[in-house]
């Protein structure tokens, strides 16, 4: 295993990522963030902490989206499905959908199918930590990406939780 991205580097990009989002949507009016399972959430975790830091007492809408039930190799091996949590209508929002890694662009389009069923959103834009661009198997592009990654397809990028919660970004090779 090789670090791609340290916990410091981590923390980095996140703040990096707010600030980006913050200022293509001043005052994040009419907006939420929701986060894909499990990677996802775990950004947007600190997206929000991040968020609320520069815009403090404002209430940003905030979900996780479980999308177990929507992948397509749900047949290969079965999967216990996470907590989902929508506290919101998406109706009429624009949704900043937030994952890990953009890999195939498979996890993606689960998620915006399972997001469909909770409603219709405004707009939908993506957030991702990690794009890796040349595996894409759908025409899905993330709008905010925190690095892009070049790697070979039989590789595997992780967030992994270290001893006291650090956060690292770690490549994996066969």
């Amino acid at each position: 295993m090789a670090t791609v991205l340290s916990h410091t580097e981590f923390l980095a990009e996140v703040k990096k990522l707010a600030h980006t989002i913050l200022e293509r949507n001043p005052g994040m009016k009419n907006i939420a963030i929701i986060g894909v399972q499990q990677g996802g959430v775990v950004l947007a975790n600190h997206l929000m902490q991040q968020l609320k830091f520069q815009l403090p007492g404002k209430e940003i809408p905030y979900g996780k989206l479980d999308i177990t039930f929507y992948r397509d190799d749900l047949h290969k091996n079965m999967l216990t499905p996470d907590k989902m949590h929508l506290p919101f209508a998406i109706t009429g929002l624009h949704v900043i959908l937030i994952d890990d890694v953009l890999f195939t662009g498979r996890t993606i389009k689960a998620a915006l199918d399972a997001l469909l069923d909770y409603g219709r959103p405004e707009r939908v834009e993506l957030c991702v930590l990690i794009d890796r661009h040349e595996h894409r198997q759908f025409p899905i592009q993330a709008d905010y990406v925190g690095m892009v990654l070049e790697t070979a397809a039989n590789e595997k990028v992780k967030l992994i939780k270290k001893v006291n919660d650090l956060l690292e970004v770690e490549l994996i090779k066969p």
